[in-house]
């Protein structure tokens, strides 16, 4: 076995693992537990609106090279009218640390747009929303990777799913939830 394919081999097993353990903290957090932050405390309802009308601003996004859906994501934010970087690192993970993602609501990739941590499949209306807004957040996330969002598209199925905003203090808010389609 190669170092490339050693480094390939071990990227995958902790992706799989990164995964499970991002979905029990979910849950956890959905039951009220003690987990570091508990979705289901203090959760408050944003009212959505439509914000197509948002100058392009820069997009910074951090994701494993070996991930497909990360890069079907960006080219949803350039349709969207967003300039985006992309920096593939093997060290996701150190990534999240930096910018204070919180375990449970952790997806595959980072994003940093004008300040904002963006975690995750967020639909890009709902960026451009946080950037007219000027919201006193850290960021938004979609947490682990429901199907139907922004680069998670399987034909025409969709899950529901919910964007969290997100601040220091465990303070998690309902940004906008999404239905499953019917």
């Amino acid at each position: 076995m190669t170092q490339k394919q050693f480094m390939y081999w071990w990227q995958k097993c902790w992706d799989f693992i990164g995964i499970r353990i991002a979905i029990a903290l979910s849950i956890l957090g959905i039951l009220g537990s003690t987990a570091p932050i508990s979705i289901a405390a203090n959760i408050q309802q944003a009212t959505p609106t439509n914000y197509l009308e948002t100058k392009a601003a820069s997009v910074n996004v951090y994701l494993s090279p070996d991930c497909t859906c990360c890069g079907s994501w960006i080219d949803h934010l350039k349709k969207n009218g967003f300039q985006v970087q992309d920096f593939p690192t093997p060290d996701i993970e150190a990534v999240k640390q930096k910018y204070h993602v919180p375990n449970n609501l952790a997806s595959c990739h980072t994003a940093i747009v004008n300040g904002y941590v963006i975690e995750g499949h967020v639909p890009a209306n709902d960026i451009q929303r946080l950037l007219q807004e000027k919201s006193n957040v850290s960021g938004l996330s979609v947490p682990q990777m429901p199907v139907g969002t922004p680069g998670m598209e399987i034909g025409n199925k969709k899950d529901p799913f919910t964007v969290f905003s997100f601040a220091p203090q465990d303070n998690v808010v309902v940004f906008h939830d999404y239905p499953a389609n019917t």
